[in-house]
């Protein structure tokens, strides 16, 4: 039996719940798992025998938490080349530069996480002191490398040019398997 206890922020159990508990009873029928939510205590607990379903209902979970609609999240669940990563800025930057960084990445209006999740078609999440990504895995290792150049203090023009670069990179690898 594999067992694991996510912490949740309280204001995301609801989206967890859903309306009348249909997202956790979602995730239960598509993983096989059994999740026991301790609203109280802000933990989430999912046991189940199959690996599997386990990592993957771990996963669904990790999303909501970290700020992702139950509809991004759920798309972990039907396609199996989908991953999620999530970046802790706490260990990277200091908590007097947090706003800022977390600004430079979000960029003026939303314009450049837009502009991330649409070159390297991802999604991503900015909760607390996370950065989160949902993609495929070398869609998200290279968000994240676009991640850490806004952390780093690139500018957001060099991370632009990194982004079309890499978008030309992966999308002639989809065409060699053709």
């Amino acid at each position: 039996m594999n067992v694991l206890e996510i912490e949740i922020p309280e204001d995301r159990i609801g989206a967890l719940i859903g309306k009348e508990g249909e997202i956790k009873r979602l995730i239960e029928e598509k993983t096989g798992c059994k999740l026991r939510v301790s609203s109280k205590f802000g933990f989430v607990k999912v046991e189940c025998e199959d690996a599997l379903g386990f990592m993957r209902a771990r996963d669904v979970v990790t999303a909501i938490a970290h700020g992702f609609s139950p509809e991004i999240a759920l798309r972990l669940l039907d396609d199996e080349m989908l991953v999620l990563e999530v970046i802790d800025l706490s260990t990277i930057v200091s908590e007097s530069a947090m706003r800022r960084i977390k600004g430079r990445i979000i960029g003026k209006e939303g314009k450049m996480r837009r502009q991330i999740e649409d070159m390297l078609n991802v999604n991503i999440s900015i909760h607390g002191k996370h950065v989160a990504i949902i993609g495929e895995a070398e869609n998200v290792a290279a968000a994240r490398e676009a991640i850490m150049m806004l952390v780093d203090g690139a500018q957001h023009s060099t991370v632009i040019k990194f982004m079309e670069r890499k978008r030309r990179e992966l999308k002639s690898r989809s065409l060699e398997w053709l």
